[in-house]
């Protein structure tokens, strides 16, 4: 039984795999629609479309070329056109948000949801399925809220960029009261959100 169990594994997993390596390296094209994130200033935020000249245009980056690159290309570039307007280096995420037409049938096509993961005082925690573009204030409404126990200005986002966990901390009360942008963080796969317990005179 292990050998065809082994075998079963390798069959399920071989075709998603492949399916990540080519979305890793897809060239971006003319058409194309990717979605940038800074996370440090939402205000840049935005789906840009790939001009006929393969350029997108970003506010205090300018001008950058997308065409013939693969996301990771565009986003090292967009970081380093950021970068003299910040006191530290900006955190960007840069995502392929939709196709040009013609492009279905190529193999290479965003994923409709992405896997997230909702821990702690929520009112159903667990792996829940979003639908890409989520943002962190999307998914702390569709896992029901907060409990009457949630510390909710000690939430963290976890995330693992390069092999390295990054841990950001979310104050739910500062996004209320309109001092950070920060519950508009859009969520991708993998993306870890806790919600601590109160502590008793919290």
């Amino acid at each position: 039984m292990k050998p065809f169990f082994a075998f079963l594994v390798a069959l399920l997993i071989t075709p998603l795999m492949g399916d990540i390596a080519q979305a890793q390296s897809y060239r971006i094209k003319p058409g194309d629609v990717v979605r940038v994130e800074v996370l440090e200033d939402s205000s840049i935020n935005r789906n840009a479309l790939v001009l006929p000249d393969g350029q997108i245009s970003l506010p205090l980056a300018g001008t950058v070329r997308a065409g013939g690159r693969t996301v990771d290309q565009v986003r090292a570039d967009i970081a380093s056109k950021l970068a003299p307007n910040f006191a530290n280096a900006p955190t960007v995420f840069v995502a392929l948000s939709n196709l040009a037409p013609g492009t279905a049938g190529t193999g290479v096509a965003a994923p409709a949801t992405d896997t997230i993961y909702v821990l702690g005082e929520v009112a159903k925690p667990g792996v829940v399925e979003l639908e890409r573009g989520t943002t962190v204030l999307q998914a702390l409404a569709a896992v029901g809220g907060f409990s009457k126990f949630a510390a909710t200005k000690r939430i963290q986002l976890r995330r693992v960029e390069k092999n390295r966990e990054r841990i950001y901390n979310i104050n739910y009360d500062d996004i209320l009261m309109g001092k950070t942008s920060i519950g508009t963080t859009m969520l991708t796969a993998g993306d870890v959100i806790i919600v601590p317990q109160r502590k008793l005179f919290e």
